[in-house]
């Protein structure tokens, strides 16, 4: 990185922390005065906080989320309540959620375009029909037929690929990214989209101002509408206490003119393909759709592009098999899905539990965080318990220390109740991956935690009978081999350390 793009970085850096600054001070500043106006102030706040537990209680919701707010604002009476009510409760989420409520409405007719396979999926697999009727019929997601899905792992795979498929481009490049970051694997990508669209390809870009903060320069969305390339900016961090900036657009999806699709886990940033190793060896996973699945990853992009852009437009013009049938012959069946938060439906958590409540013989788990609630824990360990092989790969090595030592207080609850913990002893895992008994896989951008299962805009794949099925399962089985079993013992600690990581499971749901 250039010294000029360094002090980019590192002056909106700064910015953001001063501004941050700025506000708690003010906020301290009313409230240690001592005079008259300050213990009125005072007073206020501690009866805001009394009023947003009581609130927090009634409210429908997780309950590990209820009692990591309830401790956090009876802990800090002052600020807690005030915090709470910056944060949670403002029109600029309402709004938000009204406005994807409308682009959802008006692209829902236009997933069966290419007709759907649902009623002839849940047939012909009738343990999961309860997932593909959910996803279907529910949450609006429909199962394709005449879809080809090849696994890919590890990130350099997907990287090769994506390129072949860029190159292919006739009509319309589509890239949404929670992190861009320039260096080899975006250089080349670009140098494709560049190209394209000076050959006339509408080539459009979106990705996460969060996930890209300390990635990007500052105005990098001009810059590569310079080159002709279209580019949006999901939600723009903002340094204000913001219920919506925790709301980040997590998903990784690529479309090449509605035929062909990508998702997964991989970001466009260099250690994702190991060109750069900051936590040892990466591992991560895709997985590319070619035939009529691939519309269903078009539509959920041209509504999150509709938010951000706030132009209308049809999207039916993008469908790429107007006048003909899908050519596309393949076995099996993939149904895509996305999950926002702001819906009050937790998709990707109703996937992944449904493929536990279903499981017969195994389920292997690849990903990077495991910091989930009761619910879920009780789900691995009733399938173990009842005599399903239930593994779980994690990384050895980690990005934030306090997340990791979060993920590895689940261990011990997890192991009591039968389930197989791993970890990923050359470095990181980034994979989301879920496969069970030969017949079900999931790959998608959805982490086991919190902030992937409530917080974060997702999506993924799931794929029935797929040949795609069978290599999931092949590769975890490989990445066992690099893996080191955890035993009970292992996770037990002293007593400091399972303190510390008590406290830090409390406030997991606000990591």
């Amino acid at each position: 990185m250039g010294m000029r793009k360094f002090w980019s970085l590192f002056n909106r850096r700064l910015l953001t922390i001063m501004l941050l600054l700025i506000q708690v001070w003010f906020l301290l500043d009313l409230v240690i005065r001592g005079s008259l106006l300050s213990q009125r102030i005072s007073e206020v706040l501690t009866l805001a906080s009394i009023l947003a537990v009581l609130y927090i209680v009634s409210k429908k919701g997780k309950g590990a989320y209820k009692t990591a707010w309830a401790i956090l604002i009876l802990a800090f009476p002052l600020f807690g309540g005030l915090f709470y009510l910056l944060y949670c409760l403002q029109t600029s989420s309402r709004y938000f959620s009204h406005h994807i409520g409308r682009v959802q409405e008006k692209a829902q007719p236009l997933f069966a375009l290419p007709g759907t396979a649902g009623e002839e999926a849940a047939a012909r697999f009738p343990e999961h029909q309860t997932q593909i009727r959910y996803l279907q019929d529910y949450a609006g997601f429909p199962a394709y037929a005449n879809t080809s899905a090849r696994y890919l792992s590890p990130g350099e795979r997907f990287w090769e690929e994506l390129l072949a498929q860029l190159e292919k481009a006739e009509h319309y490049i589509f890239l949404e990214y929670f992190i861009v970051q320039e260096g080899e694997m975006w250089g080349k990508i670009l140098e494709i989209l560049k190209r394209k669209a000076a050959g006339g390809v509408l080539v459009r870009v979106l990705y996460d101002d969060f996930g890209c903060l300390l990635k990007l320069p500052k105005g990098y969305a001009r810059q590569l509408r310079e080159y002709g390339i279209e580019c949006c900016v999901f939600n723009p961090f903002r340094p204000v206490l913001s219920a919506m900036q925790n709301n980040r657009d997590h998903r990784k999806i690529a479309v090449i003119d509605g035929k062909v699709a990508f998702t997964g886990g991989v970001n466009l940033a260099d250690e994702y393909i190991n060109a750069v190793q900051r936590f040892g060896h990466w591992l991560d996973a895709a997985v590319v759709l070619e035939g009529s699945a691939a519309w269903s990853l078009t539509l959920i992009f041209l509504q999150t592009w509709t938010l951000c852009s706030r132009q209308e437009e049809d999207y039916g013009r993008y469908y790429p098999w107007k006048d003909e049938p899908c050519p596309v012959q393949a076995e099996g069946y993939v149904q895509p899905y996305a999950d926002s938060p702001l819906d009050d439906e937790n998709v990707g958590e109703h996937v992944y539990q449904q493929i536990l409540n279903t499981a017969r013989d195994y389920v292997y788990i690849n990903t990077p965080y495991l910091i989930i609630d009761d619910s879920t824990v009780s789900a691995l360990c009733l399938a173990a318990k009842s005599g399903v092989d239930v593994r779980i790969v994690a990384p050895h090595k980690a990005d934030n220390w306090f997340v990791h030592m979060t993920t590895r207080s689940y261990y011990r609850d997890l192991i009591r109740g039968g389930v197989k913990v791993y970890e990923y002893t050359p470095g990181f895992i980034h994979s989301k991956t879920f496969v069970s008994d030969d017949s079900v896989a999931v790959v998608g951008s959805t982490n086991m935690d919190f902030r992937s299962l409530y917080l974060h805009f997702e999506c993924g794949a799931l794929m029935l009978g797929s040949s795609a099925v069978i290599e999931v399962k092949e590769d975890f089985l490989r990445t066992l081999e690099s893996c080191q079993p955890i035993r009970y013992e292992d996770c037990r600690g002293n007593i400091f350390l399972r303190l510390l990581q008590d406290v830090l499971r409390l406030f997991a749901p606000l990591m």
